[in-house]
């Protein structure tokens, strides 16, 4: 039977400890690192080494009982929480390590969130219960109150797997069927223990146990409760189907996909078929080879089965999140970065060449959003924060041999529409014949831009209308106020038209950006600022300041719930004016407030007019971005600008109503 585990943690928890244990006890390694010696197996490459925490989501292979483990063990540092959350997209079971000290805090309750997201199985381990002021008692009861009321403390059973009476009447209020026998005194031990895997595989009960992974105290129960608790089903008679978790580069730079087999089987030289239905079908490549990791090793096999995480070779195009095989769905992210960093670099270094390495990164983190700015010939990639870009300047050096720097993280600002309105696009220099009609509205907040198509096969054919499409999607477009991305717009192609003779497929590209730019001069543009939804558990004489604090960080908040000596203040806040809050929490509250910041999307920004005047963005600079249309007439080209190209267009422009 394979199951795959991941570990989760906030930092300092104690999870890579915990997975040495793991590993230790299932005799996958022969002795057990720690991070503070530097010679954890799964923090093995030099930055985890050198900073003490995990940055990679690297993966063990261990054995217990009749079951084969894949291990993953994930970052804790809310900077590379992407990285944890790819490694969600395979995980049967998940893990949160929470310590006996510090108990629940910011990012516990991030993973909490992200796992019932993702619908992941959950178990609990109160780690570093031998240290000084170690209290697992509160720590149980701040994840039943703060997280979920059904987390279940199997400290007794997981050594006995036998039940009292108090734990069948706990189980029971959860599962009105449990009611009955609980009443009755009827059910061994044995069919109370498969209600207990049931409910847990359909993520209603949590289980918890206790212990201290440095000292050895726990681990035992906690592999033996593991392994009962968490049946897997994986059928290898299926045709293959399978899920893309991360992509490296090996030192020979072959670009190396991380995937786990759902079903069936996959060989060397097998064909995969990957990606979005397209005209010809989805993408197919050959498997030239099959790698099995374990830490940083790898063995070559022949085959992969199905419940197997496993890494190929062959495949150029697969990303994260990607459905591979039979399988269609491709999974979409939940954490976005909300700030964004210029890259620095001088000669010898080549734009090109430094742009060549971002891509390969981009391939990795796809949350980098590497974009090349053509006006201001600058690099920008997107960020979680500070900690992601010393790393990032680490790898650069390590691995390419670069030497660069990053400007400091700046907000990342988003822009949308507040109205319908119509534009227009033609391209014919000579030669040349494209003209793209499209309706823009405001989406739904977070949706990105969508595409919609309305034209008609007897104005433009159905390959041209789809190649409107692919230029709609295929890169990031950006607003008129500060140059920032557009967002929430639904692009509806109203019509078009094209030339027998004179038309190519690069035509369509030129008329789509140039109606897509005519459509937002004639705009009401917004500009929108990233926000954060925040917890925070302060002491009541803490409280009015606190709430103080929101207000003049032009946030909001719900009325607080307020405890014996506690308030819980939830509620609404711009990144911009928040994203430094911990730190000041911290001093007001002697570092014995909570505080948990999740992204919440993007609001209208509470300061347009400071942002655009900072910006000091010129919507003209960048003649690959332009809203004037190109006739031809008696042999000759001419330009329109966008506010007359309405009266010239060869097709009729629909108008709104």
């Amino acid at each position: 039977m394979y199951k795959t585990i991941g570990l989760l943690a906030h930092v300092d928890a104690g999870k890579t400890t915990f997975a040495e244990a793991l590993l230790y006890h299932t005799q996958t390694i022969r002795s057990r690192g720690r991070v503070d010696h530097r010679d954890a197996f799964l923090d093995s490459h030099e930055i985890e080494k050198a900073r003490g925490i995990t940055v990679f989501a690297d993966q063990a292979e261990m054995k217990y009982g009749e079951s084969t483990y894949f291990l993953l063990d994930t970052p804790g540092h809310v900077d590379f929480s992407a990285e944890m959350e790819r490694a969600l997209q395979v995980l049967d079971y998940a893990v949160i390590i929470v310590s006996a000290v510090e108990g629940v805090e910011g990012h516990t309750e991030t993973v909490w969130q992200l796992l019932r997201t993702y619908g992941i199985p959950t178990l609990f381990f109160i780690n570093k219960t031998d240290r000084t002021g170690a209290d697992p008692d509160r720590v149980l009861a701040d994840l039943r109150s703060e997280l979920s009321g059904n987390v279940l403390d199997l400290s007794g059973w997981a050594e006995s797997g036998r039940w009292d009476e108090t734990q069948k009447a706990w189980l029971a209020e959860r599962e009105e069927a449990l009611l009955e026998p609980f009443l009755e005194g009827t059910g061994s031990d044995e069919e109370w223990n498969a209600h207990l895997t049931r409910l847990v595989a359909d993520g209603r009960v949590f289980p918890c146990m206790q212990g201290s992974a440095l000292l050895d105290i726990g681990i035992d129960s906690f592999l033996s409760a593991l392994d009962r608790l968490t049946p897997t089903r994986y059928d290898p008679q299926l045709p293959f189907a399978g899920r893309v978790y991360k992509i490296r580069h090996d030192e020979q730079g072959t670009r190396v996909t991380f995937m786990k087999a759902l079903q069936g089987e996959l060989k060397v030289r097998d064909e995969m078929a990957y990606g979005p239905e397209s005209d010809g079908g989805r993408r197919t490549e050959k498997i030239t080879g099959i790698r099995k990791y374990n830490g940083q090793r790898f063995i070559q096999v022949d085959r992969a089965s199905a419940g197997e995480l496993f890494a190929v070779t062959g495949l150029t195009e697969a990303y994260s999140g990607e459905a591979v095989g039979a399988l269609r769905d491709t999974i979409r992210r939940e954490l976005t970065p909300t700030l964004q960093s210029k890259v620095l670099y001088e000669a010898p270094l080549h734009q090109k060449e430094v742009l060549r390495v971002f891509r390969l990164l981009d391939a990795e983190d796809p949350t980098l959003g590497t974009r090349w700015d053509e006006a201001l010939q600058e690099l920008h990639i997107h960020v979680m924060g500070r900690i992601q870009l010393e790393v990032l300047q680490q790898v650069l050096r390590e691995r390419f041999q670069m030497i660069l720097a990053f400007g400091p993280p700046e907000i990342l600002y988003k822009e949308t529409i507040t109205a319908p309105v119509i534009g227009c696009g033609h391209f014919e220099p000579l030669g040349h014949y494209a003209e793209v009609h499209l309706r823009l509205e405001p989406g739904e907040r977070g949706s990105g831009v969508t595409f919609v198509n309305a034209c008609h096969a007897d104005d433009l054919s159905v390959g041209y209308q789809n190649l409107i499409g692919q230029h709609v999607l295929e890169r990031e477009h950006h607003g008129l106020l500060t140059g920032s991305p557009l967002t929430d717009v639904r692009v509806t192609l109203l019509t078009g038209r094209s030339h027998n003779k004179h038309t190519s497929g690069g035509d369509f590209r030129e008329a789509t950006y140039r109606a897509l730019r005519q459509a937002l001069e004639q705009a009401e543009n917004m500009l929108l600022e990233p926000v954060y939804q925040f917890k925070i558990k302060v002491g009541l004489d803490e409280l009015g300041k606190v709430l103080t604090d929101i207000q003049q960080a032009h946030g909001r908040f719900d009325p607080p719930e307020t405890g014996d000596r506690t308030a819980v203040i939830t509620g609404v806040v711009p990144v911009s004016t928040f994203m430094d809050y911990g730190v000041e929490l911290a001093s007001i509250t002697h570092g014995k407030g909570a505080i948990s910041l999740k992204f919440g999307g993007y609001e209208p920004c509470h300061q347009t007019e400071t942002v655009i005047s900072r910006k000091n963005y010129n919507k003209d600079a960048d003649p690959a971005y332009t809203s004037t249309s190109i006739f031809c007439a008696k042999g000759q080209s001419y330009s329109v600008p966008w506010e007359a190209a309405k009266r010239h267009m060869h097709a009729l422009v629909e108008e709104l109503s």
